[in-house]
């Protein structure tokens, strides 16, 4: 989840982002073929796909192009290819608009969805479906509504996530707490925090009550919950964003609720690497963690305790919104793209999103699954009934109804907006500046870099 461009690239991308919207064979950016275009196309389409998955990620993605290869074999060929990182990928779709050669279809993480709007290089799976007569109505509403803008799906969910509260169930019953009641607010999380520390002898902490990485997307998850907005013009979604408007009071109160925990002792600070905070976490040096559902296959493994999962937390209680789901998607280039090419990438598309495969996706890497039928699978529901932990995040999920708070914010320069957040978590933690004080400088600060994004795609 925590992958921040640099600020070269998103000013390069968005530099970029208005050129090469037409090319050649295909029309307009935004027309989808019908499946006419395959059909009458010769010798087998192939579909150059870019993606960022490692690991068992990339060896159940993989086994699915080969399934989808075998399923078409003589007519569409799809070709996976590696391109590191998320940031690494963007990057290079970048370079590959520069000199319109991009990929027939790319993953790309939640926070580049406003650059790729922007970009002119894509074709709305809405507008294949819709040529289809396709239903997108089984796709889970809140993973649906964060890549629809002014009604358009513009990309198909893949990878989806939702943060959730992941607990030390054996520091819990040491402490006298149950973890089956976990703290439901940052009020009740503190006072667990407070229980679940432990000093040695010699006054030194040997187990932390609370710790999470200093990372922003920590915070655009509360805010989300609490029904407050990350960005105006309703969160970007009734027109391009023009500011930041996280310098709110439940913005503040989210960050010194933080840093009162760290300065007071109740929580270690990590700093900005994620995987030192999970570390932290799985060593059993912290009782309870902020994280993604894409870390609890590992949380479980390399845990030796019992590892329990909640809810992520609300501000205050009775909070309207949900969290926002976090992953990534997958886009259909047009422009310099035939329409035999449109219309192959927009079939393997579909295969994904099939209920079948995103069962073997859902059970084979923990990302939740994007279609409501995929939960009603038999294999499905063995797999959970299996993986307890897991129901948490699908609860979580089907609770949330979407609104433009927890639909997250759809901001050009949204990396930089994150990365100002994390650095007013560590000006709040370190006493430099107040929690409003901060957050209201990073808007501040980052308020150029949102003026020129916008000039510069229109």
């Amino acid at each position: 989840m925590r992958k921040l461009l640099a600020a070269t690239v998103v000013a390069g991308l968005a530099l970029t982002a208005c050129s090469s919207s037409t090319g050649s064979g295909a029309g307009p950016a935004g027309s989808a073929p019908g499946a006419q275009a395959l059909t009458d196309a010769k010798g087998v389409t192939t579909v150059t796909f870019w993606h960022a998955m490692t690991g068992q990620n990339a060896t159940v993605l993989n086994g699915l192009v080969d399934e989808f290869n075998q399923e078409h074999q003589g007519k569409v060929q799809v070709k996976a290819v590696f391109q590191g990182t998320y940031d690494d990928l963007i990057a290079k779709y970048k370079a590959s608009v520069q000199q319109k050669g991009t990929p027939s279809l790319v993953q790309v993480y939640d926070i580049g969805t406003r650059f790729m709007i922007d970009s002119k290089q894509t074709v709305p799976v809405q507008a294949f479906a819709d040529k289809d007569g396709y239903s997108l109505d089984d796709i889970q509403p809140a993973i649906r509504s964060y890549y629809t803008a002014g009604g358009t799906l513009e990309s198909m969910p893949f990878n989806s996530s939702m943060p959730l509260l992941y607990l030390n169930a054996d520091a819990f019953h040491a402490a006298g707490l149950d973890p089956s009641k976990p703290p439901r607010t940052l009020a009740e999380l503190g006072e667990d925090a407070k229980k679940l520390t432990v000093k040695d002898a010699n006054g030194q902490t040997t187990r932390y009550g609370f710790g999470a990485a200093v990372y922003g997307w920590f915070v655009e998850e509360l805010l989300a919950e609490s029904g407050t907005l990350y960005c105006d013009r309703d969160n970007g979604r009734d027109g391009k964003a023009s500011k930041v408007v996280y310098d709110s009071a439940q913005g503040a109160q989210a960050l010194q609720w933080w840093a009162d925990l760290v300065r007071n002792g109740y929580a270690v600070n990590t700093g900005r690497v994620t995987a030192d905070a999970q570390a932290a976490f799985k060593s059993g040096r912290v009782a309870m963690n902020l994280e993604s559902t894409g870390v609890l296959g590992s949380y479980v493994k390399a845990a030796k305790f019992q590892v329990a999962t909640a809810p992520y937390p609300k501000i205050d209680d009775g909070d309207p919104g949900g969290p926002a789901i976090g992953g990534a998607s997958l886009w259909i280039d047009g422009p310099g793209h035939s329409a035999a090419e449109q219309r192959a990438a927009w079939e393997f598309v579909r295969f994904l999103a099939d209920p079948a495969q995103q069962v073997a996706w859902h059970t084979g890497t923990g990302y939740f699954p994007i279609v409501k039928k995929a939960l009603d699978d038999p294999t499905d529901q063995a797999w959970v009934a299996k993986n307890p932990q897991f129901r948490t995040a699908i609860d979580e999920l089907t609770a949330t109804k979407p609104s433009t708070a927890d639909s997250g914010c759809l901001l050009g320069v949204m990396p930089q907006a994150r990365q100002g957040v994390e650095d007013a978590i560590e000006q709040t933690i370190s006493g430099a500046k107040t929690a409003q004080q901060a957050l209201a400088d990073a808007a501040r600060a980052i308020q150029p870099a949102i003026d020129d994004y916008n000039n510069s795609v229109g």
